[in-house]
């Protein structure tokens, strides 16, 4: 029997749940949203949105793993590495292609939803929990374009910086949904979406030399990287979340939460991040350039649990827990990273911890989609009785 990981408060908190968002973002009103409305009414009625959602994560996971295969350091686009083989330049069309499609699919799987009459509290919590994880994916994929360095390239700690700030934005947004009761959709998702997919076809086109032109004014194309997701956050997606926050105070129409419930779901994203970089800086083996890539995917994994958790308990309109169980090992191994001379066992545990998390966050999110779909009587990637008579 799979672990019931929901109580019967969050359950009974789901069979109240209504979806209620806002979307004002031009590029998403104007382009994005008709171009799925378009492709959605070619999709066949027997398409499971839940299977669309996990199709997009899988192709993300795939742009992850074949850059994986061919720059595991991101050092194949660096001016500094000139021994280290490039990218082929296939691998850049295969990637933007998949990324299209990712991001089509993304966009397309609650439209089928509605289309087909099979909408579902499991099937947002199953495409933002997933979406949860993407925010690290996405961009270490990008990173190769680049590859370490100063000159033309961004050091493994500056992209580090640029996952937490993708993964920020994310945790905001629901927590802007947690106390306000509605889900403002960010402005700056589809525009990295399609901006990502635009460099991964001019890599092709053009090749990664492309990343190293000198721009007017002496700028360069690293330095607009680092800006657009920077810039991103600053200038759009935090002034937009306080302002919403502000409104929904002022007007009375969020969940009314004390200072303490409503800051409650910041603390442990707060805590993994302070945990992160107390051992980036506090290592004695620079694990960081050592090991960037599995770095990343470690705090992408953890990040991903604590937010499906508080995706839940906004949408089950239930208390977010505080500190999240899989930053209490963190915690152990930081505090030993500081204190004892660990060596190469640092690296060992890296990948201990990153194990352990990995598997326990892919328990956690198939008991909670089974325990869904047996509470609703639902298939979680199938549409019984679909209008053409087609069994999924």
């Amino acid at each position: 029997m799979a672990t019931s990981y929901l109580t019967d408060e969050q359950i009974a908190g789901f069979d109240r749940y209504k979806y209620c968002s806002v979307d004002t973002s031009p590029l998403s009103n104007y382009v994005m949203h008709p171009f799925w409305n378009a492709v959605v009414k070619r999709l066949p009625r027997w398409l499971a949105p839940n299977l669309m959602t996990f199709m997009g994560f899988l192709l993300l996971i795939f742009n992850f793993v074949l850059l994986t295969w061919y720059d595991p350091q991101f050092r194949a686009s660096s001016s500094q590495h000139p021994d280290d083989p490039l990218v082929p330049n296939w691998a850049w069309l295969v990637c933007g292609f998949a990324h299209f499609l990712s991001h089509t699919l993304d966009g397309c799987d609650g439209k089928q939803a509605r289309r087909t009459g099979s909408s579902s509290p499991l099937g947002e919590l199953f495409d933002h929990g997933l979406d949860s994880w993407a925010t690290m994916f996405f961009p270490t994929a990008v990173y190769s374009m680049f590859g370490r360095g100063t000159e033309y390239g961004i050091t493994v700690t500056q992209m580090y910086m640029v996952v937490w700030v993708v993964m920020i934005g994310f945790i905001m947004t629901h927590w802007e949904k947690y106390n306000t009761g509605t889900l403002f959709l960010p402005w700056g998702y589809d525009m990295s979406q399609v901006a990502m997919f635009v460099m991964y076809i001019a890599a092709f086109f053009c090749g990664q030399d492309l990343w190293r032109t000198h721009l007017p004014l002496g700028l360069r194309f690293h330095y607009l990287f680092l800006f657009s997701f920077y810039g991103g956050f600053l200038f759009i997606s935090l002034p937009h979340t306080i302002r919403n926050l502000y409104r929904s105070t002022s007007e009375g129409t969020g969940r009314n939460l004390s200072l303490y419930e409503g800051m409650l779901p910041l603390l442990s994203p707060a805590l993994l991040f302070l945990l992160c970089v107390v051992w980036l800086i506090m290592s004695p083996t620079d694990i960081m350039e050592q090991q960037p890539r599995l770095f990343y995917f470690m705090s992408g994994t953890v990040f991903a649990n604590i937010a499906c958790r508080l995706i839940i308990a906004q949408m089950s309109n239930t208390r977010c827990e505080g500190v999240n169980a899989l930053l209490w090992p963190l915690m152990v191994i930081v505090v030993g990273v500081c204190m004892a001379p660990l060596g190469q066992w640092e690296l060992v545990l890296l990948i201990g911890y990153t194990v352990m998390v990995t598997l326990l966050h892919i328990h956690f999110g198939v008991c909670v989609v089974q325990q869904m779909a047996d509470h609703f009587q639902i298939n979680v990637f199938s549409i019984p009785g679909s209008p053409d008579g087609r069994p999924l």
